[in-house]
């Protein structure tokens, strides 16, 4: 099992800059797929980036991609996800999620509790 955590949200301007961590507990953590998604009010969860276990894939949904870069460092047992050119439509409760493969994220048990990220205009 693995447990998730997940801070760096927070409030900033149109066009600023966040960067989001996600730290994981256990010693498994660089067998896991990682992904980041988001919420919004009444809206449907989005996956917005996955990395593979070895870093060695990444994907990206189009909203994001060219803004947002996920990156790992097994290491430390931390997932990130730096976000530039941040746009008011990225206002959501953001989430990591951990998964056997990229393809299997969105149906794990592993979550974190999100993190809130707001965009002001």
């Amino acid at each position: 099992q693995v447990q998730l955590v997940e801070s760096g949200g927070g409030l900033v301007q149109a066009g600023g800059s966040l960067r989001l961590s996600c730290a994981a507990s256990g010693r498994t953590f660089s067998r896991y797929a990682m992904g980041w998604f988001r919420q919004a009010p009444e809206k449907e969860r989005e996956l917005l980036a996955a990395i593979s276990s070895s870093s060695g894939i990444t994907d990206y949904a189009d909203s994001v991609r060219g803004r947002f870069t996920i990156s790992r460092d097994n290491a430390k047992n931390t997932v990130y996800l730096q976000m530039n050119s941040l746009k008011v439509e990225d206002t959501a409760v953001y989430y990591c999620a951990a998964g056997r493969t990229i393809a299997t994220l969105a149906e794990t048990d592993y979550w974190g509790q999100g993190t809130q990220v707001t965009v002001s205009s």
